[in-house]
């Protein structure tokens, strides 16, 4: 199984090399916390996070 890693811009966790929200290749497999976004739009937490997309997010990443 692939290590999942979280980008250090978006905090988009997945299991590329790229990051697929952002683009950024400053992803790092130190990571705590998940959040998942279904409905960005509706979604309080993902308002205040600043989060605009649906997917897989870690809360920390150091």
């Amino acid at each position: 199984m692939a290590r999942e890693m979280a980008c250090r811009k978006c905090k988009f966790v997945s299991t590329g090399k790229v990051c697929p929200s952002c683009k950024s290749s400053d992803l790092t497999p130190d990571w705590n916390g998940v959040v998942l976004v279904v409905d960005p739009e509706a979604s309080n937490i993902a308002h205040t996070l600043g989060i605009t997309g649906k997917g897989k997010y870690a809360l920390k990443v150091t």
